[in-house]
């Protein structure tokens, strides 16, 4: 395990009663943060990282750190296949999935079979959100057989599909699957495909349990690399390409809310960097309409601006022109391609407002906000399949207890799930799979499909399994910080040591800080286009710090005026007119009686 997942949380400390969203409970991310320690030390102990060498390699990853792609089973008689293919020109398709990271993981391969092989017949395939459903589909395959492919690989998806597997060897496919979603528990239940490519099946002893799908095709692509020249050390021109693919490792990573630890931070931290100036025509033109082209990017920027644009494109339209953008597109074709994604991100945004205030009355009409009901199982006719994921998200955020929405269609149902750390959701839809068409995914995130018959019975069922496995405790929102702080400590330089423990994600949250007892100097005094932040002038000891809560203005019982209170916050630098000065970006509070 890595150290950055060793500690364990403190016991709850406060109740707070200001909050974002529902009441939370504060807790402390570990006991092991000693306060004679400088700050930055105490944030590294919170987080397990005690020792100088862990601690300086999880600040500073390398390259180096990245596993032997040959570790994976089947990975090099995949590479060894569709290096063969790519020189006969025997027609290749890559099958992809719809959202970032498979978008993204499709792009890897395309990139490097046309590079080592430029006359390669390479071609790319998506299938549609709504009218083909998640991964491998049988139907899709025979029609790829019919049009002369002669390989698939697939990727971010397949290591579930039995019968899609037959029906590619029946047709004469040679198919390659690729995916990181979890695999069955029984070697032989994988599916008899030419390679299944998967650092978690049954028989690997890969050490590396959560790579992303993009992550997965990029140790496959690695590997292309060195097949092709015969050496470990790959030219030039092929180790520049991989380099600048670290930019689709890492948008799919931190997009498919993978842990940003391990190989995945290696991925994350390497990769980001390159995207602003990626020579990749279609990445640039991404960054360019997310608004991002003269800031600095990090994995909130992927996270929050560039890959709903990239989801929005499968989820309410067809993913494969943000396949094509990231591949084939010139720059004028990528320039539309990319204000398209925008304008279908504004669109999913409506829609999902919209569905997320229906999901809400509906879930606590029917009692599953409660704390004797620990899921929420909601259907509707009017939904949009592309867009319950996102809401189930939401519902997760407020509520704090699993989600699964689905999309009625005549007699059937599907839709998708989220859940919250502690409950598998897989093995929970694996323990109900008699209700169930199909279902695939993994721990955290799922998709489904069911008779609308067995929607009562699966209901009942699911509700079942969460009220055995979580506790009342498991569905208030815990929000963790770090270790406590004083303002004296944060000087700019701390800050930016702080600042190294980024890209921050799953595994490797968002530093927060907890200050207690500071004064309110002034506000609060909301500021931006409508009003909705807020900002105040708090001093703790000597030193006076602004505070900042965004789209906190609609908060009731905001502190005023020589009020004092305990805060939960991240400390932000701000450069303005060439000053630099520490702001503290505020997560939760409460007001001292």
């Amino acid at each position: 395990m890595d150290a950055a997942q060793q500690t364990s949380p403190s016991a709850p400390e406060t109740l707070a009663p200001i909050t974002r969203g529902l009441r939370c409970v504060w807790r402390a991310r570990s006991r092991a943060a000693d306060s004679d320690l400088p700050l930055h030390a105490r944030v590294l102990a919170a987080r397990g990282l005690i020792g100088a060498a862990e601690a300086e390699a999880f600040l500073n990853p390398s390259l180096r750190e990245l596993h032997p792609p040959s570790l994976i089973p089947d990975l090099d008689r995949a590479a060894a296949r569709l290096l063969d293919a790519a020189r006969a020109r025997q027609p290749i398709a890559i099958y992809g999935d719809y959202d970032v990271d498979g978008i993204t993981a499709t792009a890897i391969l395309y990139h490097t079979l046309r590079h080592l092989a430029p006359d390669a017949d390479v071609r790319t395939y998506v299938p549609h959100r709504l009218e083909e459903g998640y991964g491998l589909n049988s139907e899709a395959l025979r029609q790829l057989a019919t049009e002369g492919i002669r390989v698939v690989v697939s990727v971010d998806c397949g290591v579930t599909a039995v019968e899609p597997a037959r029906a590619a060897r029946a047709a004469g496919l040679d198919l390659i699957i690729t995916d990181h979603h979890n695999p069955p528990q029984r070697l032989e239940d994988l599916p008899d495909a030419y390679a299944v490519v998967h650092p978690r099946r049954p028989d690997s002893t890969y050490p590396f349990d959560h790579l992303s799908g993009a992550g997965v095709a990029y140790k496959l692509a690695w590997r292309l690399a060195t097949m092709s020249c015969g050496e470990d050390r790959v030219p030039a021109p092929a180790r520049a390409l991989l380099i600048e693919l670290l930019s689709f490792a890492a948008l799919g990573s931190i997009a498919d809310v993978v842990p940003l630890i391990g190989e995945n931070r290696v991925f994350a931290r390497h990769g980001l960097h390159r995207i602003k100036h990626s020579p990749i025509i279609g990445l640039r033109a991404l960054v360019e309409a997310s608004g991002l082209a003269g800031e600095d990017l990090n994995a909130e920027d992927v996270g929050f601006k560039m890959g709903p644009r990239l989801n929005a494109c499968g989820r309410m339209g067809h993913a494969r022109e943000a396949v094509e953008l990231l591949t084939i597109a010139d720059a004028d074709r990528a320039a539309t391609i990319a204000r398209e994604l925008s304008r279908l991100n504004d669109l999913r945004r409506q829609t999902e407002q919209q569905i997320l205030a229906q999901a809400i009355d509906m879930a606590e009409a029917a009692g599953m906000t409660s704390p004797d009901r620990r899921a929420i199982i909601l259907a509707h006719e009017d939904w949009h399949a592309g867009v319950v994921g996102i809401v189930c998200s939401r519902l997760v955020d407020r509520f704090h207890r699993p989600a699964i929405l689905l999309c009625r269609k005549g007699d059937e149902c599907h839709g998708s799930g989220r859940s919250i750390d502690g409950f598998s959701l897989h093995a929970a839809l694996t323990d109900c799979a008699t209700h169930l068409s199909t279902f695939g995914g993994h721990d955290m995130a799922a998709g489904l499909r069911l008779d609308h018959a067995r929607l009562a019975a699966f209901t009942d069922a699911f509700l079942d399994i969460a009220a055995a496995r979580l506790s009342p405790d498991q569905l208030v929102g815990a929000l963790t910080y770090d270790c406590r702080a004083r303002a004296a400590d944060l000087s700019a330089d701390a800050v930016r040591r702080l600042d190294l423990l980024a890209p921050f994600g799953r595994a490797n949250p968002t530093l927060r800080l907890r200050l207690d007892d500071a004064a309110v100097e002034s506000g609060p005094d909301a500021f931006g286009k409508t009003n909705k932040h807020v900002s105040w002038r708090i001093r703790q000891d000597t030193r006076l710090i602004r505070l900042i809560g965004w789209n906190w203005a609609e908060q009731d019982n905001l502190p005023r005026r020589g009020a004092r209170i305990d805060a939960v916050i991240t400390p932000r630098l701000n450069v303005w007119n060439g000053l630099t000065s520490v702001e503290a970006e505020l997560h939760d509070l409460r007001i001292l009686d």
